[in-house]
């Protein structure tokens, strides 16, 4: 799993919370966290390890089997957890529409599993789907239309 390659680095959440949540998701990310972990905490603030725990096996679709994507899974989280989980739907369409696919096997069909590569679109994905899920809860209106490239996500070296 991600927790064996990478190692998670301390996080100072006041500097973060100054990022917006795809910033945040990205640098949780970077640190350490997959992309479940990454997208709940990004979202709500929260880094309790019960949450932490609870999230680390949806990383590489579910357990690394390459099932539904661990961002998108991550994304349902915290919207339950923000208390819209009847806005789960919204999300799916919208990660279907940036993504053509919600199968983290089929996002990562172009690069080695574990690459250097693989892991800079899981990061960007990741991103993605929390400025997605960040959106959905500003609009605050049930079935309003979320534009998934709201903003372009840049890949950062």
């Amino acid at each position: 799993m991600l927790k064996l390659l990478r190692r998670r680095k301390p996080l100072d959440w006041r500097q973060v919370e100054q990022l917006d949540c795809a910033q945040r998701a990205g640098e949780l990310f970077d640190r350490g966290y997959n992309c479940t972990q990454a997208v709940v905490q990004a979202i709500t603030g929260r880094s309790d390890p019960e949450l932490i725990a609870m999230a680390e096996g949806f990383g590489g679709g579910i357990g690394d089997s390459g099932c539904l994507c661990g961002a998108l899974a991550g994304g349902v989280m915290a919207l339950g957890l923000a208390g819209k989980p009847e806005q789960s739907r919204q999300l799916i369409d919208a990660f279907r529409e940036a993504f053509r696919t919600t199968c983290c096997r089929g996002l990562s069909k172009d690069y080695r599993w574990q690459s250097k590569e693989h892991l800079t679109n899981c990061r960007n994905i990741t991103r993605r789907t929390a400025a997605i899920v960040e959106e959905i809860l500003e609009s605050g209106v049930e079935g309003r239309a979320v534009t998934p490239d709201r903003e372009p996500i840049r890949d950062v070296p």
